[in-house]
C-alpha cells in the first residue's frame, strides 16, 4: 500500500475520493495483469500433441487468415452432403498487413511468390465446436522462391467459424456452392 499523502483541509482531493482512486486504479492493474482477453497469444489454446510438427523443426512465419471455406452439395453413396471445395482467404502477418493468400489445394502463395500445397496428416476437433478441425498439414510441394519456400509443415489452429450448413443439401440443390466464414492462424514450420 502506498503511504498517505497529507493534503491540507480544504484543499484537494477528499479522503473518499483518493481511496476511491486508489481501489479502482489496483483493480484495473490486477485485471490488466490477469486477463487473458488482452493478448491473443494469451487467449490461443494449447496445441495438441498429434498436432505437433516433427522434432528438428522451428517456427519459420505465422499468419491469420480470414475468409470462408467453399462448399458444394454433391450426391454421395447414400444421400446428398455439402464437400468442401476449396478454402477462399486472405492471410495476414502479425501486424494485420496482407501476407498472401489461401486456396484450392491446399495451397498458400506469400505476396513474393512462393507457393507451397499441402496435404493433411492430422486433425483434431476444435475447441470451438462451431469451427473447422484444427490441422497439422504436411507440404508436398514447392513453388517459387521466398518466405514459404523452407516451410516443411503447416498448423492450422484457434480456428472460428467455417463448418458445412447442417442442412439444406438435396437433390434440388445438387451443385449448389455455399460459403462459410472463417478465421484461423497458419503456423508454417521449417527445418532448423
Amino acid at each position: 500500500m502506498l503511504p498517505a499523502q497529507r493534503v491540507p483541509r480544504g484543499k484537494g482531493v477528499s479522503m473518499h475520493n483518493r481511496t476511491h482512486t486508489i481501489v479502482a486504479t489496483v483493480a484495473f492493474a490486477a485485471v490488466t495483469i490477469s486477463s487473458p482477453f488482452l493478448s491473443p497469444s494469451l487467449a490461443a489454446q494449447q496445441v495438441p500433441p498429434q498436432l505437433q510438427p516433427p522434432a528438428g523443426e522451428q517456427l519459420l512465419v505465422q499468419v491469420h487468415a480470414k475468409g470462408d471455406q467453399v462448399y458444394v452439395c454433391k450426391e454421395g453413396a447414400t444421400e446428398f452432403a455439402w464437400s468442401l471445395k476449396a478454402p477462399d482467404a486472405q492471410l495476414f502477418d502479425k501486424d494485420g498487413n496482407p501476407f498472401g493468400k489461401h486456396f484450392a489445394g491446399p495451397s498458400w502463395e506469400a505476396k513474393d511468390g512462393s507457393r507451397v500445397t499441402g496435404k493433411a496428416a492430422a486433425n483434431v476437433p476444435s475447441p470451438d465446436a462451431d469451427s473447422i478441425p484444427w490441422l497439422l498439414v504436411n507440404i508436398v510441394s514447392h513453388e517459387g522462391s521466398g518466405v514459404l519456400s523452407r516451410a516443411t509443415s503447416i498448423q492450422r489452429i484457434n480456428t472460428k467459424g467455417g463448418k458445412a450448413p447442417a442442412s439444406g443439401c438435396d437433390s434440388v440443390h445438387a451443385g449448389q456452392e455455399v460459403r462459410a466464414a472463417y478465421s484461423a492462424d497458419y503456423l508454417f514450420y521449417a527445418p532448423k
